[in-house]
């Protein structure tokens, strides 16, 4: 079988505006597996609202980032396409934060020509370093990475600072220093995407935030424009929230007419892989010492415990 990474870049060069959900954490990556989608996008914005109840300010630190891609990735067996921001810092950081994130199951890392601290694509008042900066950034991202097949992601998001003719010029000389995905952040109407599509050669992200400045396009147009990926970053939050809020609302007012939809006991526990535990559980609990040598010696069960696990 072809590793993560391979199996992301086949996904990337198939053109074919594949969506991917993003993620805080490891029960929404979770979720997203098992609806039966290709890749999971950890969002940096997701983290920074679920963990610390914070906007997307650049809060986050790269320990924290990295903890949660750890966690999602003893979760799911999808590509991990990981948000670093601005790489936590100058080159120096970006270096430490490729090696961080790799380490912790990243399978391609973002990184952004922002000033420091950023703020969310979406918000106002964005400014952005230099492009030779954010060339050396890339450049000592692609020098860190282990592995030669980690992909570098890079963004800009100079359109709203210097507009799109200058966001897609970046792209391009971000390409030619290294970076594997290209993502031009925060285009507003479906001209301006159609102008990437055409401006900006190699593999493209396109990321629909819900509520953001980005039109909706249909998946078969950004097809046709030959998107690599298109983010549903913040979707899956925000869906979160709303089932959530609308819950408890009904449960402080007392209501006992129908409430609203929540997942079974029995949907929580498979999702979780409860059942796939108890087995392992039971498994090595009985007293039967032979038994449990046995189950340790033989590759063959423990193969199929790692298929049964993912």
């Amino acid at each position: 079988m072809a590793s993560r990474k391979k199996r992301l870049r086949a996904l990337l060069e198939s053109r074919a505006a594949v969506p991917v959900p993003g993620a805080a954490n490891a029960l929404t990556a979770r979720i997203i597996e098992d609806v039966g989608f290709d890749a999971v996008y950890v969002s940096g914005a997701a983290i920074a609202n679920t963990f610390l109840g914070f906007p997307d300010i650049g809060l986050t630190s790269l320990d924290e980032v990295a903890a949660h891609v750890g966690a999602i990735r003893d979760a799911v067996d999808l590509p991990l396409i990981v948000d670093a921001d601005t790489g936590f810092g100058n080159t120096s950081n970006t270096w430490r934060t490729i090696r961080v994130l790799e380490r912790a199951g990243a399978d391609a890392v973002q990184i952004e020509d922002q000033t420091f601290p950023k703020r969310c694509g979406h918000f106002a008042g964005k400014t952005v370093v230099s492009m030779e900066e954010m060339v050396d950034k890339i450049g000592v991202a692609c020098e860190a990475r282990e592995d030669r097949d980690l992909l570098i992601v890079a963004r800009t998001d100079a359109r709203a600072e210097h507009g799109l003719p200058e966001a897609c010029r970046r792209a391009n000389a971000y390409r030619d220093a290294g970076a594997d995905v290209l993502f031009v952040g925060a285009p507003e109407t479906v001209e301006e995407i159609e102008t990437i599509s055409a401006e900006v050669s190699g593999l493209l992200v396109l990321n629909i935030v819900e509520g953001g400045v980005t039109p909706a396009v249909p998946p078969s147009r950004l097809g046709e424009l030959r998107f690599a990926l298109t983010l549903y970053a913040n979707l899956p939050l925000l869906a979160g929230i709303a089932a959530v809020r609308d819950t408890l609302r009904h449960l402080k007012s007392g209501s006992t007419g129908v409430r609203p939809t929540v997942a079974t006991w029995d949907q929580r526990q498979e999702l979780v892989r409860r059942p796939w535990f108890q087995a392992l559980e039971d498994r090595y609990s009985s007293g039967d010492v032979a038994a449990r040598a046995a189950v340790r010696a033989s590759n063959v069960a423990a193969e199929a415990c790692r298929e049964s696990l993912w």
